[in-house]
């Protein structure tokens, strides 16, 4: 079954498994050390009320059958160490079907944390890697050949990801049809990075340049991922290099990483056999038992009757981005920042000690790991790794009111002094006793100039614009955010 196999593709499917894994290892990670503050049995938005609420065909997930904080967490160190196992080689030392099982557990446990993690999941590269993950589990392993009708079902994910964010783009914000978006989007993204302040300061023609470039990455190159090679190997570049500035301008979990290493699915093997220092493939790659192939064939179907909806979407005047048709996340509609915002707001959350509220009182802030916070400290680089109160933190910074549900929970946290919600911070003020006040203000954040950051050291500028939350004590009701 030549038409099957694509045994030149062996050192793309080994790469493509491994970082897949890698990817998997770091979002298991993340529920492993976040999800309890967030959704656990006391978390800001407690995932036992939903699990009570949404029938198990709505949500399939595991926690159905049982939810507790140590149960979560068993899970999820169990996806920690498969995921472990699988980009050390343990996927290719197994025969084909229990290295398929593997798979199908990753996905699995993992779909079973997505649906149940309810606005700390709602992001787009949740949906990426469930669906990524599902059809990692029809590429096989060492035993065959790579198929090639899965390599193409990857590179359909991929042109669907660039196309939707490129049309979302297009289609929304202006900026982006008059090449100014990059004027504030390094400054105003949900979470910047270490280069994001120089990446703002590039001369305005090369934001132009930049935005025209991404345009042309994600409105027209993924339509060449289908044609003869080398020029799909080409196109795979394209979207791997842009990627790459991409990953070096912000922090965007792992929806930038998880793109490039899709990417791969669509590079020739034999090709860069001819060009770089590669080891040679294996001498024996048999062909796929007739149950796989089987297999794959009935996967290609059923993404193909998947795909309507997605599509339709696509060619909607009225796209939305980031939306799952169906509840195991199987085929998704994909799209990043139709808008910009021009400013950048932040929330600061600040603690005091002192019993009675004066113009005396001295008020000390709580410091999270990624967002911006204190002036003088330039943004750290986290991803792929996700942080997600600081992303929830820039959503609530856009509409107080949208974090309605979980910001008035998350003071009561601090009031308490509860240490699993303080894990996700950076520092903890007050590590003797908890505050006596919690307080919300908002602040308009912006990156310093050249002059400003040599005269004062400082990478941000800020201005405090008002309270969103007035002192709240431990015995006070907490009022909503305004």
């Amino acid at each position: 079954m030549e038409w099957f196999a694509a045994p030149d593709a062996w050192l793309t499917r080994l790469v493509l498994q491994r970082a897949l894994a890698g990817v998997y290892l770091l979002a298991f990670l993340s529920a492993a050390l976040q999800f309890r503050p967030l959704a656990g049995e006391r978390g800001l938005t407690p995932a036992p009320g939903l699990l009570r609420r949404v029938p198990f065909r709505r949500a399939p997930s595991l926690f159905h059958a049982h939810y507790s904080d140590r149960f979560f967490g068993a899970i999820a160190w169990l996806g920690v160490a498969l995921s472990a196992a699988v980009v050390l080689g343990a996927a290719d030392g197994v025969p084909l079907w229990a290295s398929m099982l593997i798979w199908a557990v990753l996905w699995y446990l993992y779909l079973s944390i997505v649906v149940i993690g309810q606005i700390w999941y709602a992001f787009g590269w949740e949906s990426l890697l469930l669906e990524a993950g599902f059809l990692a589990v029809f590429l096989g392993n060492a035993e065959i050949a790579p198929p090639q009708v899965t390599l193409l079902l990857m590179v359909w994910l991929v042109f669907r990801v660039e196309l939707g964010a490129g049309l979302i783009k297009w289609r929304g914000d202006t900026c982006w049809r008059k090449l100014t978006c990059l004027d504030h989007h390094h400054e105003t993204q949900p979470m910047p990075g270490p280069l994001s302040w120089f990446f703002h300061h590039l001369p305005r023609p090369l934001h132009r340049v930049e935005v025209a470039a991404n345009h042309v990455t994600q409105l027209i190159v993924p339509f060449a991922l289908f044609l003869p090679q080398p020029v799909a190997t080409w196109a795979a570049g394209a979207i791997i290099v842009t990627q790459l500035w991409l990953i070096a301008s912000g922090n965007f979990a792992w929806l930038n990483w998880l793109t490039l290493i899709l990417a791969l699915a669509a590079v020739d093997g034999a090709l860069l056999a001819r060009h770089l220092p590669l080891p040679a493939p294996p001498a024996d790659q048999p062909e796929a038992p007739l149950w796989f192939v089987a297999a794959v064939l009935a996967l290609a179907a059923l993404i193909a009757a998947l795909s309507y909806r997605p599509v339709r979407n696509l060619l909607s005047r009225e796209q939305r981005m980031n939306r799952s048709y169906d509840s195991l996340h199987l085929v998704n509609t994909y799209g990043a920042f139709g808008s910009v915002t021009r400013v950048r707001h932040e929330i600061i959350l600040e603690g005091t000690a002192d019993r009675e509220i004066t113009e005396a009182t001295r008020w000390q802030p709580y410091e999270f790991r990624g967002k911006p916070g204190t002036v003088r400290r330039l943004p750290r680089q986290f991803a792929p790794y996700h942080l997600r109160l600081d992303w929830l933190m820039w959503f609530a910074a856009l509409s107080p009111a949208y974090a309605r549900p979980w910001l008035d929970t998350l003071v009561q946290r601090l009031l308490e002094g509860d240490r699993a919600t303080l894990r996700l911070l950076r520092a903890n003020p007050f590590p003797d006793e908890p505050p006596a006040h919690v307080r919300a203000t908002l602040h308009r954040y912006r990156f310093t100039t050249w002059r400003e950051l040599r005269t004062t050291g400082a990478w941000w500028h800020r201005t405090p614009l008002r309270d969103i939350l007035p002192p709240v004590s431990r015995a006070d009701p907490a009022p909503p955010a305004s």
